[in-house]
């Protein structure tokens, strides 16, 4: 569990630091200026540590490096947005986070909250000497803490997803799997509609707002015959099968005083799916080139550090079986608590985030472990979108991945969903569900991360990795995520029912 510290310094210690980092900057310059989009080390390593003041000075004299090209450019000052962005998420002072955790526990001492502020309980950041912690962490301490847990005045579950549990539909997934000898069952069929909202006044009146509204991908036995039905405004442009990260862009001017509201509705239908692995059937895939990229790291967050591979030797220990080494990452990555996060796009390296911070959300958990199996020389890709449930009111965004197991090919994988806890009648194989097989309440938008939508933005992207909530934009810059509002509704068309009936909704 990372511990953040502070760091105080004197003005020669703050001179000899510029100096270092106008050094490196000097080195780096040559490589912005051969239109390499990474920005120089320095400047990201002085983010992460919190030295804003430094890392802005830095900025500044980067973009005065002559021959930098526009991209490389937009790189270096996407690192002065990501200050901005940091700010906005890291938000609360020490008394802040002791009112609201007060709400719960009353008799919080100022020890007690030292104490677990010690043991990395509460996310915080020093940012310029000054202790900022993420505006989500009160909360989050409920999820991370059995001990604060229990110390709760008032006693309510903790509440997760309706599939995080086992249940009869996954059940019914298997049996109709294993009877069917299919690995796509159980179809449905669904009319969403997602909508996304700009908050009024968020640009000037008469402005063009852009928007791009996730869309479902094609993809067999998973969701097929995709039906666009309407859009508002209905002039829209689909992107091409070909794009990763799925949208529909639409365009409407706004008004003064009122919110710019887009939507998109359409029907698709859903299968769930499940693969019974063997493990002594499973072997060692020879890479191909097909399969090469997804061994390989990708930085900036899919990257074979040093604590990456002393985390998978600890794990994997010997084991030399493919399925068995999934099983054990999966498991030691599922043993890391899900609480809320912050913006993807402030970090630098999101799978060391998550093996560090003492948590993570799905995303999170599912790039590292991605880094995890690749590294073991299993392929991994990732694949994110959103979940429902029956009762037309519960949905979350969401993230998930496939892995590639000889001679099953590629089956999905939830590490956050998890393992399932079977029962006294339960086949055992049940705890493995979501490493081989998953549901059907669920919609994916993205088969990439960090890939560009069609159209392309023109200003910062609000999340450079995934593409779940709409992004927008205008000519005066990104419309961030602290300016819109986003929202999915649904209705089943037809669904077939876990004793294998065909139902039309209403029935």
């Amino acid at each position: 569990m990372i511990r953040q510290h502070s760091i105080t310094r004197s003005a020669r210690q703050n001179r000899g630091l510029q100096a270092i980092l106008l050094a490196t900057l000097l080195v780096s310059s040559q490589v912005l200026a051969d239109d390499h989009v990474t920005p120089p080390a320095a400047i990201i390593t002085q983010i992460d540590a919190g030295h804003f003041k430094a890392a802005d000075a830095a900025i500044a004299t980067a973009l005065q490096q002559p021959g930098l090209s526009a991209d490389a450019r937009n790189a270096v000052l996407f690192q002065r947005e990501r200050m901005h962005r940091i700010l906005l998420d890291f938000t609360l002072d020490a008394d802040d986070v002791k009112a609201r955790v007060r709400k719960q526990i009353p008799d919080l001492s100022d020890a007690e909250f030292a104490r677990w502020d010690a043991a990395g309980l509460f996310e915080h950041q020093d940012i310029d000497g000054r202790t900022l912690y993420f505006k989500r962490s009160p909360g989050n301490l409920f999820r991370i803490s059995p001990e604060a847990l229990a110390r709760r005045a008032v006693q309510t579950p903790i509440s997760g997803g309706p599939m995080e549990s086992l249940n009869d539909y996954q059940r019914a997934i298997r049996r109709t799997a294993l009877a069917e000898h299919r690995g796509s069952v159980l179809p449905q069929r669904i009319r969403m509609t997602q909508l996304l909202t700009v908050k009024a006044d968020a640009l000037p009146a008469g402005q063009t707002v852009r928007a791009w509204i996730p869309y479902p991908r094609a993809i067999p036995g998973q969701q097929e015959d995709i039906r666009y039905v309407s859009s508002e405004p209905a002039a829209h442009r689909m992107a091409p099968a070909s794009a990763m990260q799925s949208t529909v862009y639409l365009e409407k001017p706004a008004q003064a005083g009122q919110p710019t509201k887009f939507s998109v509705t359409y029907e698709v239908t859903l299968y769930a799916q499940y693969h019974d692995i063997d493990a002594n059937k499973v072997t060692a895939e020879k890479i191909t080139p097909q399969l090469a990229p997804f061994v390989a790291e990708r930085p900036p967050h899919i990257v074979f550090t040093d604590a990456m591979r002393a985390f998978s030797r600890k794990v994997v220990g010997n084991e030399t079986n493919p399925y068995r080494i999934a099983q054990k990452l999966f498991a030691a990555v599922d043993r890391i608590p899900w609480a809320g996060a912050r913006e993807y796009s402030t970090i630098s390296n999101i799978s060391d985030y998550a093996l560090h911070a003492g948590h993570a959300d799905c995303g999170q958990q599912t790039l590292l472990l991605m880094t995890l199996l690749r590294l073991n020389g299993i392929p991994t890709r990732w694949q994110s979108g959103m979940v429902f449930a029956d009762d037309g009111k519960y949905n979350d965004i969401h993230d998930w991945g496939y892995l590639y197991l000889a001679p099953y090919g590629w089956v999905p994988m939830d590490v956050t969903t998890g393992r399932l806890q079977p029962g006294p009648g339960d086949d055992k194989a049940l705890e493995w569900f979501y490493l081989g097989g998953l549901d059907n309440y669920r919609l994916a938008f993205n088969d990439d991360f960090g890939q560009p939508f069609v159209p392309p933005k023109t200003q910062f992207r609000s999340d450079d990795v995934d593409s779940q909530r709409g992004e927008a934009e205008w000519s005066g810059g990104n419309l961030y995520f602290d300016q819109l509002g986003y929202d999915f509704k649904w209705t089943f068309l037809s669904k077939t029912a876990i004793n294998g009936t065909q139902k039309r909704s209403g029935e």
